[in-house]
């Protein structure tokens, strides 16, 4: 097993804590959604919703206590835009608070053609870089980022987000056996840690249909993880 995918004890408190309060925040929501993917999912994280400073500050102390809890090594942050340029930068102010201080770089969708130009923005892109993103649905964010880093001439090196669906990647219309995650870590070599699964997910809904609240969410959140759930997800 990988650096940064083992999920216990403290850690375990501290994912059911991230599910509590993306609820609260209304970023994690329970009805139905379609996915990219095509799929009706019986719940929907949007971290765009983290969309005020207190969420923000609160969202980036979950990443950089999950990040230096896993043991990644690392020598700079790396957000990719848009979604990722936010988060990566909250992430920065937070690992500095923690006293792990490191360069932060973002990329534009758009290169300028004046001021300082080009398409990268922020630290030069060196050594072993941490990608910071929300989701990971299949991939293609990350393997974008990949190639902006390597062009730089550094090592795309490890990938952090919020929440991995533990679900069957799709390719070409078709489910495949694997998830984006884990096709991140087998087939790019990279680590991944994530602030919490749906396997944290579910057993907080299971902790609420216990006290009778969130009983039907949790079973149709269980029927959809069996049925695009993967194997072995970690």
């Amino acid at each position: 097993m990988q650096t940064g995918e083992a999920q216990t004890g403290a850690d375990d408190a501290l994912a059911q804590d991230f599910v509590q309060f993306a609820v609260d925040a209304g970023v994690l929501r329970f009805g139905e959604f379609k996915t990219k993917a095509g799929r009706l999912s019986p719940y929907f994280f949007n971290a765009g919703l983290f969309d005020d400073g207190a969420k923000l500050g609160r969202l980036a102390q979950f990443y950089a206590r999950r990040i230096v809890g896993s043991g990644i090594e690392f020598d700079m942050v790396f957000g990719p835009a848009y979604k990722g340029i936010p988060l990566g930068a909250a992430v920065a102010i937070e690992l500095a608070r923690l006293g792990r201080n490191v360069p932060f770089a973002y990329n534009r969708k758009e290169a300028k053609d004046h001021g300082e130009g080009g398409s990268l923005v922020g630290a030069p892109l060196q050594g072993r870089v941490l990608i910071v993103d929300d989701v990971m649905s299949a991939g293609t964010a990350v393997r974008e980022s990949i190639a902006i880093i390597r062009a730089a001439g550094a090592t795309p090196h490890a990938v952090a987000i919020a929440l991995d669906r533990q679900e069957k990647a799709t390719e070409d219309g078709r489910d495949v056996d694997h998830s984006a995650v884990q096709y991140v870590r087998s087939q790019l070599g990279m680590q991944v840690c994530a602030i919490a699964k749906l396997a944290d997910l579910l057993q907080y809904l299971a902790h609420g249909a216990a006290a009778g609240d969130l009983g039907a969410h949790h079973e149709r959140v269980l029927a959809y993880r069996q049925r695009y759930g993967v194997e072995d997800a970690g």
